[in-house]
């Protein structure tokens, strides 16, 4: 190790030190992440003044950061099936109906598709007054590589059909599914999980004591899994700090600059959208400054991870402890909004591109024949897109694929992939909790109570699980 790596190392171990004191001294869960992301962002700000970009030391502190911060997620992605299973074969327990598991799936998954189509229309709108265009960009060498590769799958994009995306949803495999092996993975391990709890519920009259016992084992299994995730979140301001450090101290200023409209119109569009997120919840009956203080947590998370399935853990746990959504609609609402209908990566960045691209081929894009269909393929081509990294880029290929335009210049944006991602994330889970939210409410299920306490998410007595 060289002596500024070892200087780097030791800063970021004192922040630890710091965020790890003021768990100690039981400061609430909602400021020790906020505290991480500032100490991220002056951390690597801060590398940045030092010794710019690129250098060697940058690199080498964020391969270490890296340790930190994608462990983190790691291990957040760890819980997420487990996560999902027995909390939903519980939930069905408790409903006993299939009736009940059918409002809340059409109605989370109606509003999620719903907002998607929404997110679009803003994103077609930001672009149209930013005047953005793809005409005249130059490419570097690294957006060429970049272009090529959308090119390379652009036939995979072109095979995705609504009967194949819906035939995906279906597990021949589920115990290949628990791996995450298909970018569907979440969704057919959430089917797995129903068919395990209604027929469960199938034998409650012919077989109680079969039925007991096994809910007693679901029981037994959700509060053991349920620890697992207080374990792992105990961490998130840790990982929010390395992730944020990581993002700072290897950005470019420069290639911000140079595509400065597409940030600012991303971002205008994304704050958007995401009061359209807050009008939603108010419109149904919550406060949205007490709505937005409570999920901060989840949303600085995704916006410093970029993931919004490894969001999920968190996401179930501050619908059901913070918001007062029944444990069943707040997991239906993180697994759902994890591959359909993120209002992100799905919605607001496709119609973007869509736009600034089409007039490279002498398409008007404010035109009916081209708006209309775009909103339609956005709908379709956001079910079933990946709640990780590289999802945005799937969902694209698949709308400029179906909308006849060429991918390869979706490269020129690579600079500035990762700054923009980290606020489709965001928005992305914030549209599954608003959804969840909403559901929960519109069901007449919500806990007021819980909602207008001021209980923070209780990661610290060993008695309470989340």
């Amino acid at each position: 190790m060289t002596l500024p790596l070892i200087l780097n190392l030791a800063i970021a171990f004192l922040v630890c030190l710091l965020l790890w004191r003021m768990q100690v001294a039981h400061v609430s869960f909602t400021k020790r992440v906020l505290a991480g992301l500032g100490l991220g962002v002056l951390l690597g700000a801060g590398l940045q003044a030092v010794y710019g970009t690129p250098s060697p030391e940058i690199a080498a502190t964020n391969a270490w950061l890296d340790v930190l911060g994608s462990g983190y997620v790691k291990l957040l992605q760890m819980i997420v099936i487990p996560l999902i299973m027995v909390s939903i074969v519980q939930a069905i327990l408790k409903l006993r109906t299939a009736g009940a598991l059918g409002k809340i799936s059409f109605l989370t998954i109606g509003i999620l598709l719903v907002t998607t189509v929404v997110a679009a229309a803003i994103g077609v709108l930001m672009a149209r007054l930013f005047d953005l265009s793809a005409v005249g960009l130059t490419a570097s060498a690294a957006e060429v590589a970049r272009g090529e590769y959308l090119q390379g799958n652009l036939a995979a994009a072109k095979e995705i059909s609504l009967p194949s995306m819906l035939l995906s949803f279906i597990p021949a495999n589920p115990f290949l599914d628990m791996t995450g092996a298909r970018k569907t993975s979440t969704i057919a391990v959430v089917v797995f999980s129903i068919f395990i709890g209604i027929s469960a519920t199938g034998i409650a009259g012919k077989k109680p004591e079969v039925f007991a016992s096994f809910s007693q084992f679901v029981h037994v299994a959700h509060v053991i899994v349920m620890r697992m995730v207080t374990l792992v979140l105990r961490l998130t301001p840790f990982g929010v700090f390395a992730l944020m450090a990581k993002v700072v101290a290897g950005s470019s200023l420069d290639t911000i600059l140079n595509l400065l409209g597409f940030v600012v119109a991303s971002y205008c569009a994304l704050a958007l959208m995401f009061c359209v997120h807050l009008l939603m919840v108010g419109a149904a009956g919550f406060n949205p400054r007490r709505y937005l203080t409570k999920i901060f947590p989840v949303l600085a998370f995704a916006f410093t991870s970029r993931t919004s399935a490894g969001a999920i853990p968190m996401s179930v746990a501050t619908q059901t402890a913070r918001l007062g959504t029944p444990e069943g609609v707040a997991n239906f609402a993180a697994s759902f909004g994890a591959t359909i209908g993120q209002n992100g990566c799905a919605g607001i960045y496709p119609a973007m591109l869509a736009v600034m691209i089409a007039p490279t081929v002498g398409i008007d894009p404010m035109s009916a024949s081209f708006l209309l269909p775009l909103l339609a393929v956005i709908a379709f081509g956001s079910i079933g897109v990946a709640g990780v990294g590289g999802g945005a880029t799937f969902a694209a290929l698949i709308v400029l694929s179906a909308m006849d335009l060429p991918v390869a210049l979706a490269g020129l944006l690579i600079s500035v992939e990762p700054l923009i991602d980290m606020g489709r994330t965001a928005l992305n889970v914030s549209g599954s909790i608003a959804a969840g939210t909403v559901t929960s409410r519109v069901l007449g299920e919500t806990d007021m109570r819980v909602f207008h306490s001021d209980a923070e998410i209780n990661l610290d007595s060993e008695e309470q699980a989340v």
